[in-house]
């Protein structure tokens, strides 16, 4: 059966990578998935308590907690299941130059962005059709670029979703 599940999970990871050469794509995805990056998400979630008031503050600190708690399992786990990245076991994996060298499982930037943005969904879920997007494109550009499996996005935007809500549960 975990075989089975693997060809799956590889069929789909070659489904989504295999358009790596389309332009557009490729300035798409390099670009948005920086915003899963620690640079852009801390400096995001820093300025949204600096610069926001009353219960969007509150918000904004439930996403800073939340995305400082979520990398502790992020953290332990890719110590516990040292699972190598797509380009490194996959044949013809198209990957960008000077790629991760970490373990692959789960994606970091993933579980970033989305116990970044669920705070802010449950505060106000008007905010929905603009960040889920965000962050859907983010995690899709992890596959995209050859930098994890489904496997592993699926895993850090549930871990990022879960921290998420209990930070906001617990926070506001």
């Amino acid at each position: 059966m975990l075989r089975k599940w693997y060809d799956w999970e590889c069929k789909l990871f070659y489904s989504i990578n295999r358009y790596f050469d389309r332009k557009w794509l490729n300035a798409y995805f390099r670009s948005i998935t920086h915003i899963g990056g620690a640079t852009c998400s801390i400096t995001t979630v820093l300025l949204a308590i600096w610069l926001l008031r009353d219960e969007w503050q509150d918000a904004a600190i439930a996403s800073a907690v939340a995305l400082a708690l979520s990398h502790i399992p992020v953290a332990m786990m890719k110590k516990m299941y040292p699972r190598k990245r797509p380009y490194i076991s996959l044949h013809n994996t198209k990957v960008t130059k000077n790629p991760l060298t970490d373990h692959s499982f789960p994606s970091g930037h993933t579980t970033a962005i989305f116990s970044v943005i669920i705070p802010f969904l449950l505060y106000a879920p008007a905010l929905t059709i603009w960040l889920l997007p965000i962050a859907c494109s983010v995690a899709i550009s992890r596959i995209y670029l050859g930098l994890h499996y489904p496997s592993d996005v699926l895993a850090g935007c549930m871990l990022g979703t879960l921290v998420g809500i209990a930070s906001f549960s617990v926070l506001t």
